[in-house]
């Protein structure tokens, strides 16, 4: 089954989730703290190690009315980097509206996923990569 990792993009945290295109379905995986990209880079190269995936997918960042956010830049150089240090295809993904979705996804599971604010939002970026890949691999099963 091919796996797919897929990466929410911010400068202080990056949200990473996996997915599969068999099952159709992702989840969140894990969130990447600190701005250093040495570091962040590292971790990300142990996850691909661990899971071995065939494509990345990153959120690209745009406005409601589909007008390219300020981030959008700094998604496309992320993307980039990843195909340049692991030489594996990287896909850019709408990502609107995925951080308010993962939001909701927290606030109505409450006590089950995390127990206090500060939890859940130690968990929001993984979630939002998870909305994201999923996003993709929904798109993806119906083209």
């Amino acid at each position: 089954m091919p796996t797919l990792l897929g990466f929410d993009f911010g400068t202080a945290r990056i949200g990473v989730a996996v997915g599969e295109t068999e099952s159709g379905l992702a989840q969140p995986l894990k969130v990447i703290h600190g701005e250093a990209n040495e570091l962040r880079f590292a971790e990300i190269g142990k996850l691909i190690a661990e899971w071995q995936p065939a494509r990345l997918v990153v959120g690209l960042p745009s406005t409601e009315d589909g007008s390219e956010h300020e981030m959008a830049p700094r998604c496309r150089r992320f993307a980039n980097q990843l195909n340049g240090r692991y030489a594996l295809p990287v896909e850019l993904f709408d990502e609107r509206l995925s951080s308010a979705e993962a939001e909701e996804i927290l606030r109505e599971a409450g006590g089950k996923l995390a127990r206090d604010w500060r939890e859940r939002k130690r968990l929001l970026d993984a979630v939002a990569a998870q909305r994201i890949l999923q996003s993709y691999l929904d798109h993806h099963a119906t083209s």
